[in-house]
């Protein structure tokens, strides 16, 4: 996991949550429009977006093109609404995939011993102190070039976050009372596990995947940018504003569209996962007051 994306999209959101009112309002908001987006927005978008139209190349917003057109003639608009469909699922399943290898490793680390403890935490500190979109992108590359390359890339280097925070809460909650008592009760070990120990462990992890959205969609459409990652003339808004950053000086709605929609959604998700965070931990809140 990158600390440092992480870190300072995380300060970034906390200021402006404790500077502007209504703001988790508005980037709850604005992250439902993003997932509405996925959903049904190449079902409303107003024309195809793949659709090549040379005469139509570059044209500025208008009553037809909300959002111009782009150096081969296709709709911004409508491909901004379809690369909703791409980047966000692409982020979503590296979440979830870096989730699952993080947990199972901080469990068994917090749960088997000393040995295995030691073992596990000495690779996962390996992969936290290496950036994870620098590993990325050598994975990417070797595997060639391609979304799935990207998201297969990621998912191996963005768990060691997720091990070190799952360790740390499994190890909190293996010794209460109630898992103690369940214990003594004969409750086999699998469902002591599974039942009493994970669900109460890992009940904030939620908080923690919902901030890594915006930073892992950055990386995602980063590795696009730079070509190992959704490859033009894929809807991907990385790959998009790579496409389209020669004409940023006579086209800039090619390139601010697509740019704006990445960065409205980073942040809302991160604003979100501030706001989550506060909500969970009675501590912030305190100082918050």
């Amino acid at each position: 996991m990158s600390a440092t994306t992480t870190g300072i999209a995380t300060r970034v959101a906390a200021r402006i949550r404790h500077r502007v009112p209504f703001v988790e309002g508005a980037a709850l908001a604005v992250a439902v429009v993003v997932v509405a987006m996925a959903a049904v927005g190449p079902l409303v978008a107003p024309h195809d977006p793949y659709a090549v139209n040379l005469t139509d190349a570059l044209l500025p917003p208008s009553a037809e093109h909300w959002f111009g057109t782009d150096a081969n003639g296709r709709d911004v608009l409508s491909r901004v609404l379809h690369g909703a469909r791409v980047t966000l699922p692409a982020t979503l399943v590296v979440i979830a995939a870096s989730t699952v290898i993080g947990v199972l490793i901080g469990t068994v680390a917090a749960l088997g011993g000393k040995v295995v403890d030691e073992v596990l935490m000495r690779i996962t500190d390996i992969g936290l102190s290496l950036p994870a979109i620098i590993l990325a992108l050598g994975l990417s590359a070797a595997l060639g070039p391609g979304l799935s390359s990207a998201v297969i890339a990621l998912s191996v280097t963005w768990w060691p976050g997720y091990a070190r925070l799952a360790r740390t809460l499994v190890r909190e909650v293996k010794d209460a009372e109630y898992v103690d008592a369940a214990r003594v009760l004969g409750v086999p070990q699998g469902r002591l596990i599974f039942r009493h120990i994970l669900p109460n462990a890992l009940n904030t992890l939620y908080v923690q995947t919902t901030v890594d959205v915006g930073a892992v969609m950055l990386v995602i459409s980063g590795l696009s940018f730079i070509g190992v990652g959704a490859q033009v003339p894929s809807a991907e808004w990385g790959a998009m504003i790579a496409g389209e950053a020669n004409n940023l000086t006579n086209a800039w709605w090619a390139v601010a569209f697509p740019g704006l929609a990445l960065l409205l959604t980073a942040l809302a998700f991160n604003l979100v996962g501030d706001w989550l965070r506060v909500r969970n931990d009675p501590t912030i809140r305190r100082e918050a007051r």
